[in-house]
């Protein structure tokens, strides 16, 4: 199967206390493989994983999907009976700690899981934001993995750039520009996350879901305001307990202008996790940045724990 833009074909549907969620997602690969999910970060979407998912479908069966929010999940819909009862706060509205998002991918999760065999657990490869969520997924949810592999990821503090501060302090300003000016600050953004120079194609892939539309608009500002509340206090202290139980590998671009590398060496204490790898002349879209590099360590790590 070949991805494009619009090949989440399947839906899935979930309904937490406040909100309803339709999440767009697909598999590539042979169902009777291991299953192999990818889980994309902010501000991006599951297409910054199509070249690894088609690669690794010939080995896996492999599961993207988008995030509610991004790419072409919407975002949820709050229920009328949670916002009659005054249960949506402006920062459960903001989902700050990731904390909706996480239960949505544990939901997910299990929805995948019952077409698999007894016992069979998915190997699971996350990025940015996605690191939070399946770690929150298994400490919080249950969701149990056959190995855990996180690519410069928000996992431990502190967090927060200058620009996340100027949008969270300023969200009027930011939710007013459009046309050329918006798209400077969008594409600013993300040329900062790569090391090397995005090709025209890339750059318009990323940045055209939050140009595109009003709506898209005030997404970008309400994921930026997002991640400048960040909070890991619900899980952190329980960090070590996830290498004990399962294969945990960190990989980080050594260039990442986001978060540096050096978060790298402390989360794998936190974790327990088996190693750090660092790859050199790439940023925080590693992805882009050194693809080969990065498809090559997957491979490896993956083939050591089928």
């Amino acid at each position: 199967m070949s991805l494009s833009a619009s090949n989440l074909t399947q839906t899935f549907h979930h309904s937490t206390t406040t909100h309803a969620y339709q999440i767009r997602w697909t598999s590539l690969g042979s169902p009777t493989s291991p299953p192999l999910i990818f889980i994309h970060g902010t501000p991006w979407s599951s297409r910054v994983w199509h070249t690894l998912a088609q690669t690794f479908a010939n080995y896996f069966h492999v599961y993207i999907f988008d995030n509610p929010g991004f790419g072409e999940s919407p975002l949820g819909e709050p229920l009328p009976t949670a916002q009659k009862a005054g249960l949506i706060s402006k920062k459960l509205a903001l989902d700050a700690d990731l904390a909706q998002q996480s239960e949505v991918f544990a939901a997910l999760y299990e929805f995948w899981s019952q077409n698999w065999a007894p016992a069979v657990k998915a190997h699971v490869i996350a990025h940015d934001h996605g690191g939070l969520m399946s770690l929150r997924a298994h400490l919080i949810h249950g969701c149990d993995f056959a190995s855990l592999c996180l690519i410069n990821v928000v996992a431990i503090g502190p967090f927060g750039q200058t620009l996340f501060k100027l949008v969270a302090e300023n969200e009027g300003v930011f939710t007013a520009l459009t046309g050329p000016v918006f798209e400077g600050v969008v594409e600013a953004y993300i040329r900062d996350a790569a090391f090397k120079e995005l090709s025209k194609e890339t750059m318009n892939m990323l940045k055209s879901p939050w140009i595109s539309t009003d709506e898209g608009r005030r997404g970008f500002v309400r994921q930026m305001i997002q991640a400048n509340s960040r909070s890991t206090d619900e899980v952190e202290r329980r960090y070590p307990e996830v290498g004990q139980r399962m294969p945990v590998q960190i990989i980080w671009g050594t260039e990442d202008q986001w978060i540096p590398v050096e978060t790298a060496e402390r989360l794998k204490e936190k974790l327990n996790a088996q190693r750090v790898v660092r790859i050199e002349e790439a940023g925080h879209l590693v992805m882009y940045d050194q693809e080969g590099k990065l498809g090559a360590e997957l491979g490896w790590w993956l083939r050591s724990h089928v």
